[in-house]
């Protein structure tokens, strides 16, 4: 009985795989991008399609027709239906594993080689002209905020903790919002107009992104989204949609760039916050002194002319 190829298609790969011999040369090179990168599909505009696949837009237009859609925004529909289909880990473990060479006994520089490829073209992403905007509204909205609170669940809860004890250190007071269930009401329950939530999350919309979403509607407390596929769904709902792509689709979630953008939002707070973000960090070694006095001692260079004292051996 034959095996299933473990890098097996989802349906929406079979769809334009199965067309993809009836395309013009120009449509196929667009049709392997929507194979190859759905997050491009989601977040990227027909135009920046084409430039990417050295098309036009007219031409990404006529490659979703052809492969049988109404529309583009029907394609990038089941494009997200999709991706909200959730393989299991398992699945994309597969996937990730056939396309890096990984068998048993294989060759372990190959699953390092293209993890890089996979965060290199994450980060191409992040160094695109058109995400400068919302990475500045994000700045602006994180800096005048009373309290920003990071939302993240799973995987993501990890990050939304990191963030939030990044900010905390350059004296912008913050908190995760990481539980699930009736846990996250207690993360809510102090939730205020003046305050900012920094959501990452994924498709599908769960529960605690709606309630959460619903609840700073109702107070006017703005949102932002880092996400790679929701911004379809609910970014006219966010005051700005951040698209970090998390990998190929379908693949092992890769949250490297993720990371790089949150680091480099704290950079930019700092900046901007430059006494406070001093002054707190000051803080905090004074804090650590008094727990552990060794810590006073540390980053200190010898007096001049003085050579530093040698442990006896």
């Amino acid at each position: 009985m034959p095996q299933t190829s473990p890098a097996a298609g989802s349906a929406f790969d079979d769809r334009v795989s199965a067309a993809m011999t009836d395309l013009s040369p120009a449509e196929r090179r667009v049709a392997r991008l929507f194979l190859e990168r759905k997050g491009a599909i989601l977040l990227e505009s027909a135009a920046e399609i084409g430039a990417r696949t050295g098309t036009s837009d007219a031409t990404v237009v006529r490659a979703a027709q052809s492969l049988g859609f109404e529309s583009l925004g029907a394609l990038r529909e089941a494009a997200l239906a999709d991706l909200a289909g959730r393989p299991t880990p398992g699945g994309r473990l597969r996937r990730t594993l056939a396309e890096a060479g990984e068998g048993a006994g294989g060759d372990s520089g190959q699953a390092l080689t293209h993890v890089l490829a996979m965060h290199e073209a994450s980060l191409e992403l992040l160094r695109a002209p058109d995400f400068a905007a919302p990475f500045a509204t994000a700045v602006e909205t994180l800096l005048a905020a009373r309290q920003r609170r990071i939302f993240g669940i799973g995987p993501s809860a990890a990050l939304a903790d990191y963030a939030a004890l990044q900010f905390n250190r350059i004296g912008l007071p913050s908190a995760g919002l990481s539980a699930t269930g009736i846990g996250l009401a207690d993360g809510l329950l102090d939730l205020r107009a003046e305050d900012v939530v920094l959501m990452i999350a994924y498709a599908p919309v769960y529960r605690e992104i709606t309630v959460t979403l619903d609840h700073a509607e109702r107070l006017g407390c703005p949102v932002l989204l880092i996400s790679d596929s929701l911004g379809p769904s609910i970014g006219q709902r966010v005051a700005a949609v951040l698209p970090v792509p998390r990998g190929k689709a379908g693949r092992l979630s890769l949250h490297g760039a993720t990371l790089v953008l949150l680091e480099a939002l704290v950079v930019a707070l700092a900046a901007r916050h430059r006494a406070a973000a001093f002054a707190s960090l000051d803080k905090l070694v004074a804090l650590r002194g008094a727990l552990d006095k060794s810590w006073l001692k540390r980053g200190r260079l010898p007096r001049r002319g003085k050579a530093p004292k040698r442990k006896p051996r």
